[in-house]
């Protein structure tokens, strides 16, 4: 079942994220992120943008939103989408699920341009961003560090009068 985000999720949806903060350099946090602060930034986007989570039998298995792309008020219909499934249940769908809905919403708001921000290389994300009409707009050498090791990052856009 997909549904909108409650405050009471906060920790299911902590324990992906942080999982891929130490595991992977798909986010370039490079400390677990506190529990308050990550229901400071529930609160921060559900004010403005769509949060849903999907989950199966009691259980959180991922979690997509929408946020601001930049601080600028000409960016105000242009919105960064984020994409989160929890490491043990890859191949279900989940990520396309969630992203059908969220991108439905994102229309349904208003908002005219989509970007997703992806280190690279990343298959699954690419794969999935262009499944939904997503094209690779940008690609930025050597952007983070995290792990020893710098890594480049992708900007896939979509028009949502496109989708």
């Amino acid at each position: 079942m997909i549904r909108p985000v409650n405050i009471d999720d906060a920790e299911a949806l902590l324990g992906i994220y942080n999982y891929y903060v130490e595991h992977s350099a798909v986010t370039f946090d490079l400390e677990p992120i506190s529990l308050e602060a990550f229901k400071s930034k529930i609160a921060l986007i559900t004010a403005n943008y769509p949060f849903i989570v999907f989950e199966d039998q009691n259980e959180i298995l991922g979690y997509a939103y929408g946020s601001q792309f930049r601080p600028r008020p000409a960016y105000r219909f242009t919105v960064e989408s984020t994409v989160y499934v929890k490491h043990n249940v890859h191949g279900r769908q989940i990520g396309s699920k969630l992203y059908k809905v969220l991108l439905e919403l994102l229309k349904e708001g208003g908002f005219h341009v989509v970007i997703g921000v992806l280190t690279l290389p990343n298959t699954a994300s690419e794969k999935l961003h262009e499944r939904f009409g997503f094209r690779l707009v940008g690609h930025f050498k050597e952007l983070g560090l995290k792990f020893d090791s710098w890594h480049d990052i992708g900007l896939y856009q979509l028009m949502l009068q496109n989708y």
